[in-house]
Parts: structure tokens; sequence; C-alpha cells
């Protein structure tokens, strides 16, 4: 099983030097891929932007939108924004995309909330005929450029939900399952679920799957992770994301290590951490503890 690191764009104390120094250190290994999620409002990194950067300094890591809220988007644009990373990582773009959940990130850049799941299918599809070369509309030069890898960089689904599942069997290249605190019962699920809509589609290959979790090994590790998943929940609720953050255990290497153990056994083709803070130590602690398991 490959195990990948997402950045800590949410951070405040994730500064240029900073920035570039995750980058190296996660690039050195063991780590497959590195990779970012998109928010808009709250204090973030801007995912894209972050992502060209890793791609200019990185040599070996994939690297891999988690999630790119594809409904906020125009296809077209996206298209050529993939394209173009594809070249400057030499091929080494994965595109994970998804509905979101969060209201405001829609309404703060002019976007329409309803029928995001519908569009986002026919967005994925546009951007396939895009990477193919064929133009936007008749009578209009083809967007470039050309993907680096043949075909455009593999897409796939950020989805939870069986409906929206069953919708991503009929063009994604896999799944990432997300629970937040490791649960084997859930991403069992998602594995699952997905090999199961596959077959329904009429699919010969199987789902690429990817699980993930939260997890903090930095000083004040427990703290540090029931805060941040407190921050992170918050737009849906102060009760149930201060009851969310304090349920999570994920902050010492054998609870961290167990879940890993568990991503493995259920057969996950790869693995996301996403660290609650830019620590240096969430990256050297965890790159020990993967080496020793």
């Amino acid at each position: 099983m490959k195990i990948g690191l997402c950045l800590p764009y949410m951070k405040k104390d994730y500064d240029r030097d900073t920035i570039l120094e995750w980058f190296r250190r996660v690039d050195q290994g063991p780590f497959s891929s590195l990779s970012c999620g998109e928010r808009i409002t709250g204090y973030t990194y801007e995912m894209r932007v972050l992502l060209s950067a890793a791609a200019a300094v990185t040599e070996n890591v994939r690297i891999v939108t988690t999630l790119y809220v594809l409904p906020m988007h125009s296809a077209v644009w996206a298209a050529k924004e993939i394209a173009t990373l594809d070249q400057l990582s030499a091929g080494r773009v994965t595109v994970t995309v998804g509905v979101g959940g969060r209201v405001n990130d829609y309404r703060a850049v002019g976007a329409s909330f309803k029928k995001r799941h519908q569009r986002m299918d026919d967005q994925v599809l546009e951007m396939k005929r895009i990477w193919a070369g064929e133009p936007p509309f008749e009578g209009c030069d083809p967007v470039g450029p050309t993907p680096f890898q043949d075909g455009g960089p593999p897409i796939l689904a950020g989805s939870m939900g069986p409906k929206s599942i069953a919708r991503a069997a009929k063009w994604a290249d896999g799944l990432y399952g997300f629970a937040m605190n490791g649960e084997k019962a859930i991403i069992q699920y998602f594995k699952d679920t997905a090999s199961n809509e596959w077959q329904q589609a009429g699919r010969q290959d199987k789902p690429y799957f990817i699980g993930g979790f939260w997890y903090s090994l930095a000083p004040n590790a427990k703290a540090e992770l029931k805060d941040y998943v407190h921050q992170y929940m918050q737009t849906f609720g102060d009760e149930e994301a201060r009851a969310i953050g304090d349920s999570m255990t994920r902050h010492n290497p054998d609870a961290i290590k167990a879940a890993i153990d568990d991503m493995e056994e259920i057969g996950c083709d790869e693995l996301f951490l996403v660290p609650a803070t830019a620590d240096f130590a969430e990256i050297d602690r965890i790159a020990d503890l993967i080496a020793t398991r």
C-alpha cells in the first residue's frame, strides 16, 4: 500500500520557507504522493498555486488535488490548469474531484450550489474532450496545452454516498474515501461500495481505491488534532464540530499505526494522511513510523 501526505494548506504558520521545506522533505520519501485540498473562505492557501510550486521543486511524488471542487469552476479553465500542471510535473498529476459541502465557498465565487452533482458529471466529460484536443465549441481553437499523460491525468472521485459513488463509476478511475478518524468500517464501506458500483456500471477494471484520515505527531499532538478538526468542521455548527474534534484519536504512533494497518488489511491501493499542523514533525515522525511498521 502506498502512503501519501497532504499539505497543511490551512495553517497560518505555513510560510514560504516552511512550504518549500515541506515539498522537499515529502519528496525524499517514503511518500508516494503530495496532495492539497481546496477551500475558498477561511485562512487557506490556494490549492492550484501550491501544487504548481510543488510540481516545480519535486521530482518523485505524484501531485494530487484532494479535492478539486469542480462545480465551482469552469470545466474548460480547469482542464487548462490541470494540463499545465501535468506538464510542469512531467506527468505526475492525479486529479481528485468532488462537489464539496461548503455553501459559502460556492457563494463567494458566484457559483450555484444547485445541481452540482450533474454539473460535475458533465464537467468531467468536458475536460476529457478538451484534453483529447476537441475545441470547446464549433469554430473555436482547441484549448492547450496537451497533458503530459496520454488522455489526461487519472481522475478520482471524492465521493461518500452510494448515489454519488454510483455516478462516479461512470467516469472515474477510482475513489478517494476519507474517514475522519480512520475508522476501519467506514473505509471498508467506501471500498465495497465502489467495487459494487463499478461492477453495476459494467466496468471491467477495478477502481483505484484511496483511504484517508486526520492525524498529528507534532508536539502536543492530541490538543493540536482536536483543535484542527474543530476549526475545520465549524462551518457545520460549533457543537457538532467540537464533538467531532473531541472524538479524534490518531495522535500517537500506536493509534496511527493501527489505522494504517487497518487500511492495508482492507486492501487500499493508497492512503492519504492529513496532518493537523505545519510542524516538520508531522513529516519526519510519520516517515519514521512508516519505515519501522
